[in-house]
């Protein structure tokens, strides 16, 4: 099975038929609604606004990322993460 490399966090994207920038500050998230639970890749906030309420984070996966715009800082401690990452 291949890792999957998930974009770090502090990256700004732009979802497929989006036109607001999002800020990811979370990966590997489990949501639950209505008694069942879902993992999505991402959590994010809009940019530059950042965290406004509950009603203003967004969930989504990989496929969903029609561009990246800046990708976050990666250092040694988050390709090591990416292991923590792969394992959930």
């Amino acid at each position: 099975m291949n890792a999957k490399t998930f974009i770090p966090n502090g990256s700004i994207v732009l979802l497929n038929g989006g036109n607001k920038k999002l800020m990811i500050y979370g990966r590997k998230q489990l949501l639950l609604a209505e008694e069942k639970e879902e993992m999505y890749d991402y959590l994010a906030v809009p940019y530059p606004e950042g965290y406004i309420n509950p009603d203003y984070s967004y969930v989504f996966n990989e496929k969903d990322i029609a561009e990246i715009i800046h990708k976050g800082y990666s250092d040694q401690e988050e390709k090591e993460f990416q292991k923590v990452l792969n394992e959930v």
